[in-house]
């Protein structure tokens, strides 16, 4: 990836960024590494009083005064935190000299190359949640429509911790509608932590303290563990008794989710699946990451090499030090060795001066050869020697270069029979073929596209500002019985072009591509299916089905768990016998 391209990119994610604080009227603004301003969203000119146009290229501590920053910037205290974000609240006096309450987050920017670009900073007003709890032992009932509306996801509980109250925004972050979850323990949503959150919890509950936690867990619905920053404290009665429990929930999974993508920065958290395959492999990386042998990934176009190479490299003890990209497929022969190993003044015509290769580059740290099994004959020989002797000659030069670098290679093609056919060396192949990693089409793991339909509508539709926040039944169905022969990257596409084209707040069958609804026939009706076309076996099963469904209150998760089946499994058998919440 070029220089220009990389910084394309950035400013892609950094528009995007402001794009997702905007809808959620969080403030966000960013600056160079000499506090100059570079960009602020709508929230940030609405809240501060000041417009991009006027303020661009100023200092921040001339433009706000510091009373944004407290007296005290934070910038360089982030630097030094070792490229941690700081959390703190504080009270900020605007433009028009009104008092507000605030909380921020002070991030560092890094290029690819780890040199500290500059800053973003991102804040909220506490203003209205503050006014809340002031008041939250006299009004009861404007007090949950105050909840209900606010920017944070609050749920509210009794003395032993099961849930009374349920606000939309925490049904957002946790995937769990509220009757779901009213009079559970709060341990359903709280328990992604070893249970510590749902300690904290019922700790202020008992004494009436608060407490706070910045790195909070949230289990979600499908599954999933989020990062949150939560808060919780008791809720007392007229006399002063305390009555419950309070929590507030901030989802910073999609915060963290866009400065990891900006940084390239991948942890587990961005791969999805659990399907056997998929939890074996997550089960062997962190031994993969650790050690120093060279990878082998596998898996057809799509399925996640390139994220998974770099969660190995994030993870290992080269995460310090750079991770380079070389795809075989995409370089011309001609070139593909000199950018692999460089070159010398004068070793061609146009050859300058002396340039690095990708080899040089990676020193110290991961390069990673994506698509290998298109990589020349003419320079797999020349591979074998780096990985043997981590030595090589650039194109022209007599002096040897040593290098230190860990090697991960990717493809889609199935090695032994290149082997066979003897367009790939076979030394070179089991000089490769140390630690080895298979990736699994999508179509073997059908019970993980529920939850990466879930993750990806609710990563893109922030990102796109698209208005649809869910799926028909009929849209959803096409979904699971498509075959994916492009696997998880046909998926994105798939969801990106239905939050385009659909501008109502649920994606139906006719915003999905139009070659994927002549794959997939119309759902049947019930009046062409009726229950005499029914067998006696499918009647019995049908019975089975509903029963449980009904038993766990039509949560398919739990009840897909009881009828030891996945649960796109259930949602088709649902569809088949015409089953649903209404029945």
């Amino acid at each position: 990836m070029t220089k220009h391209s990389t910084t394309q990119d950035k400013v892609v994610l950094y528009d995007q960024l402001q794009n997702t604080f905007d809808d959620l009227k969080i403030g966000v603004f960013t600056v160079d590494s000499n506090r100059k301003l570079t960009s602020l969203n709508r929230t940030t000119e609405q809240f501060t009083g000041y417009t991009e146009k006027e303020v661009l290229g100023k200092y921040c501590y001339q433009v706000f005064k510091n009373n944004l920053c407290y007296g005290d910037c934070k910038f360089h205290e982030a630097v030094e935190a070792e490229q941690k974000s700081l959390r703190f609240s504080l009270e900020f006096i605007n433009r028009q000299n009104e008092k507000q309450l605030i909380t921020k987050i002070v991030t560092p920017l890094y290029d690819v190359n780890e040199k500290l670009e500059g800053c973003m900073e991102i804040f909220q007003s506490n203003s209205a949640f503050e006014e809340l709890v002031n008041r939250i032992r006299y009004d009861e009932r404007n007090l949950k429509i105050i909840l209900d509306n606010l920017g944070i996801g609050v749920f509210t509980t009794t003395r032993g911790g099961h849930v009374t109250f349920f606000n939309t925004m925490a049904e957002s972050i946790s995937g769990y509608n509220r009757k779901e979850v009213l009079g559970k323990p709060c341990s359903v949503i709280l328990g992604g932590n070893n249970g510590k959150d749902t300690a904290l919890l019922l700790k202020s509950i008992s004494d009436g303290k608060p407490r706070s936690n910045k790195n909070g867990l949230v289990s979600t619905k499908d599954e999933r563990v989020i990062s949150v920053q939560a808060d919780y404290m008791a809720l007392f009665n007229e006399r002063a008794r305390i009555v419950g429990g309070l929590a507030t929930i901030e989802d910073l999974s999609l915060i963290q989710q866009m400065s990891r993508a900006i940084s390239a920065q991948y942890i587990f958290a961005d791969m999805i699946g659990k399907a056997p395959s998929m939890q074996k492999i997550f089960s062997m990386v962190p031994v993969v990451a650790a050690s120093e042998a060279t990878v082998l990934i596998g898996g057809p176009t799509g399925t996640g090499k390139d994220l998974l190479a770099k969660i190995i490299h994030n993870i290992s003890s080269r995460a310090q030090k750079p991770m380079v990209k070389v795809n075989c497929a995409a370089l011309p022969d001609n070139l593909l060795e000199s950018e692999m190993f460089g070159y010398v003044k004068g070793a061609f015509t146009g050859a300058d001066q002396d340039k690095p290769g990708r080899f040089q580059e990676a020193d110290g740290g991961t390069i990673f050869l994506d698509e290998i099994g298109d990589l020349p004959l003419s320079l797999q020989a020349k591979l074998l020697r780096v990985l043997e002797d981590q030595e090589f000659y650039p194109l022209g030069s007599r002096k040897m270069t040593k290098v230190d670098v860990r090697i991960v290679a990717a493809t889609n093609q199935t090695l032994e029979k290149e082997v066979e056919k003897r367009r790939f060396r076979e030394d070179l192949f089991y000089r490769l073929n140390v630690l080895r990693l298979e990736l699994p089409p999508l179509r073997e793991r059908r019970e993980d596209v529920p939850l990466l339909i879930n993750h990806i509508m609710k990563q893109r539709s922030t990102m796109l500002r698209a208005p649809a926040k869910g799926i028909s039944e009929g849209a959803m169905e096409v979904l699971l019985n498509y075959g994916y022969p492009g696997n998880v990257r046909e998926l994105e596409n798939i969801l990106e072009h239905a939050l385009i084209i659909c501008q109502d707040d649920t994606i139906e069958r006719k915003h999905l591509p139009h070659s994927l609804q002549k794959k997939s026939p119309p759902l049947e009706s019930p009046e062409d299916s009726g229950d005499n076309f029914l067998s006696a076996t499918h009647s019995n099963e049908r019975r089975r089905i509903l029963q449980a469904l009904k038993r766990f209150d039509w949560h398919r998760g739990n009840t897909a768990l009881e009828l030891n089946m996945n649960r796109s499994t259930l949602w088709r058998k649902m569809k088949k016998y015409n089953l649903s919440s209404r029945y």
